[in-house]
């Protein structure tokens, strides 16, 4: 029997701040060995509750589930890569603390000199910190309601059933956002013929796909044309807005689990992300974190509204019924909304 210091699995995720399914596929890998009751359930003493912090850390850091094995096992090397990324989004962001604390100097040195306050130096305080904002009258089929996010996430997922509206949100969010760009399913067609093209007229890009197509290798994702395509979409800088459709698009189960875990460890070299989707796969509400957003469409063309990530909170319930596992949302595959005519 586990002593009293042993957690369930539940209990254990919710200590690492990972979901379930996460400390799961930990154990998959075999990155981590719970013990088990005499009624067979896995339980996490304080040697493998250590065990998975380390896991945990690692993946904080970016590594794929490969790279944390050979870390685990000795070999520092990959960590080096990880530390030196790491190192590089700390510095930049101590230079953005570094002008924002000169300019709070100077607009205190301003006030004590009985100036005016300088509204354009207060309007950059945060140094560009935080993302921009948007704001739009919502196009058909909503009644032209005004549609505001204050503040664009590094990270956001819409989500609404089918017919809600959300292809054409998301388009419209690609065009009002400053260096916002639409990634629609046409990214598929002749096999990713596009992206080849781009791949083939930059060596630079055909590096950045092969290490992002290892890291997904090692976290058990299947190669395919469909992912090389969406990974080449992506591929842009931070300060741009890639607005994607239905992100599972042509990828298996496996993929789309992998492809959501490498998407959150490489934020700062990525642009900025809003993922339509429909697969609790992508959006797995337990591992939603505080800095991502939700963008729900609800069925009765009411205007979207943002959903915080936590059982209770208005629309959460809404979310979880337009989500399945990939097996499921499959058999809606092909299907269609027919709009009237001159929609």
């Amino acid at each position: 029997m586990p002593n009293q210091r042993s957690l369930k699995h539940a209990d254990a995720a919710r200590v690492l701040g990972v979901s379930s399914k996460a400390l799961r596929l930990y154990e998959d890998r075999g990155l981590v060995s719970p013990g088990r009751t005499a009624a067979g359930w896995r339980v996490y003493g304080p040697a493998e509750l250590a065990r998975a912090e380390d896991v945990v850390a690692l993946r904080g850091l970016g590594l794929s589930l490969g790279e944390v094995e050979r870390v685990l096992s000795g070999d520092g090397r990959d960590l080096g890569t990880a530390l030196a990324s790491q190192q590089s989004v700390l510095e930049a962001r101590m230079q953005a603390l570094v002008v924002a604390l000169a300019r709070v100097r100077e607009l205190r040195g301003g006030l004590a000199r009985g100036a005016a306050p300088d509204m354009a130096l207060l309007r950059r305080l945060d140094g560009g910190a935080q993302g921009p904002s948007v704001a739009f009258d919502l196009p058909w089929p909503w009644g032209g309601e005004r549609f505001v996010l204050p503040q664009l996430a590094r990270l956001s997922f819409i989500i609404g059933p089918l017919g809600s509206g959300k292809t054409r949100l998301s388009q419209r969010l690609a065009a009002e956002i400053e260096g916002g760009r639409f990634l629609g399913l046409e990214r598929n067609a002749d096999a990713g013929m596009v992206a080849q093209q781009r791949l083939d007229a930059e060596p630079a890009l055909r590096e950045r796909l092969a290490r992002a197509e290892a890291w997904l290798a090692e976290d058990g994702a299947t190669l395919s044309p469909a992912l090389r395509a969406l990974l080449v979409g992506l591929d842009g800088a931070p300060g741009e807005t890639v607005v994607v459709d239905m992100v599972e698009e042509g990828l298996d189960e496996a993929t789309q689990v992998a492809l959501i875990a490498y998407l959150r460890a490489s934020l700062s070299t990525l642009p900025r992300l809003m993922l339509m989707t429909r697969s609790s796969a992508v959006l797995d509400l337990a591992s939603v974190r505080g800095d991502e957003a939700i963008i729900l469409c609800p069925a009765n063309h009411s205007p979207p509204s943002l959903v915080a990530p936590y059982p209770g909170a208005p629309g959460y319930e809404a979310v979880e019924t337009c989500l399945a596992p990939p097996d499921v949302r499959a058999r809606s595959a092909g299907v269609k909304v027919v709009l009237p005519a001159g929609a």
